[in-house]
């Protein structure tokens, strides 16, 4: 199934953190921090959001970083993914 956002929503897989931190330590799943890191795969296509006009500034295949509580989860052919607004989305990373 192929997701396509509408308006400034952006759909994004999260890239998943280390479970064991760099002295070998192994974190349960619970004392993990959310991750903020993910890769696009999905963009709307703008337009007029709340009386405003909003250019998409990510493409499919860039890595973002993301606030830490943002958008909705959804699993959608056995892959979780999440859709934010682009104004959830904090940096491109290269």
């Amino acid at each position: 199934m192929q997701v396509k956002p509408l308006f400034d929503k952006v759909v994004i897989k999260v890239i998943e953190s280390s479970e064991t931190t760099e002295s070998g330590i192994v974190l349960p799943g619970a004392a993990q921090e959310k991750p903020q890191l993910a890769q696009v795969v999905a963009v709307g296509p703008g337009g007029m959001v709340d009386g405003k006009e909003v250019v998409m500034q990510v493409k499919p295949g860039d890595k973002v970083l993301y606030s830490k509580y943002a958008g909705s989860e959804f699993k959608i052919d056995g892959e979780e993914v999440v859709i934010v607004r682009q104004a959830d989305i904090l940096a491109v990373v290269d």
